[in-house]
């Protein structure tokens, strides 16, 4: 994205600034626990997805961006003309090596501004169910703490209809046999397909949304309410723990 005149560009070794922007497209869609790894952080909270000329800071100027799910594509924006300016601020934020975290549309739209492919309804993967770590994967500290057992692949809440391939020189972290990118690194940021950033009470939330119903087949709802009564109360502090590394890059930015 460009940007007019200002302040002498910050290299990536220097401090960033102290506030994260979060880019939600639905009220619902929030960064839930995520929000409470940052609790000690500004977030700049902004729904801008029907934005056609969204003012957005430059990513040089910020501590930390994270870009979260919707219900449209990642390419779509002739509806939405605000996401190509979301695309060219997380290229940006790559290249200026501020710490990101996208999650399902949010991953899209990061691999996308890094030249990735995107297959629109290529799959539909919705659910509480295991995604498998590769090593990498396993080694990164967001989804270390979800493994409880050196084999084990961790159960993990999906919901989504369009997939990614890797950006060129990107880390897949994590696939399942439907979705075989369902995690990658590049540089400063993570995409994530799958929802690590819910909570209980914001699937609850999910769950009595007409928008998000209408996703669901018949029945999908009452058996994802059950999944969750059985795997979040593992899952969620698991979570929380490996979120809290985004909030520790989001600190060693700001300096």
């Amino acid at each position: 994205m460009t940007s007019g005149p200002g302040p002498r560009p910050t290299s990536s070794r220097e401090a960033g600034g102290s506030r994260v922007l979060v880019l939600q497209h639905r009220p619902w869609e929030h960064p839930g626990l995520l929000a409470d790894a940052l609790a000690e952080f500004s977030l700049d909270v902004r729904t801008i997805c029907d934005e056609a000329e969204p003012e957005l800071p430059r990513a040089r100027d910020l501590a930390g961006l994270v870009v979260m799910g919707g219900p449209m594509g990642a390419r779509d924006d002739v509806r939405h003309p605000g996401l190509a300016a979301e695309r060219s601020l997380l290229a940006d934020a790559v290249e200026s090596e501020v710490p990101v975290f996208a999650v399902c549309l949010g991953m899209q739209l990061l691999a996308v501004a890094l030249g990735a492919e995107l297959e629109s309804g290529a799959v539909r993967e919705v659910g509480i169910a295991p995604v498998s770590l590769t090593g990498d994967g396993i080694r990164e500290p967001l989804f270390y703490p979800l493994v409880a057992e050196a084999t084990a692949d961790p159960a993990v809440l999906h919901w989504h209809g369009d997939t990614v391939d890797a950006p060129e020189g990107a880390v897949v972290l994590a696939r399942t046999d439907m979705t075989p990118v369902q995690a990658f690194r590049a540089g400063s940021a993570l995409g994530v397909q799958f929802h690590l950033e819910v909570s209980r009470a914001q699937l609850d939330t999910w769950l009595a949304e007409p928008e998000m119903l209408a996703d669901l087949h018949p029945g999908e709802a009452a058996a994802l309410s059950a999944a969750a009564d059985q795997r979040f109360p593992s899952l969620v502090p698991r979570a929380l723990v490996g979120l809290s590394d985004f909030a520790r890059q989001v600190r060693d930015r700001r300096g």
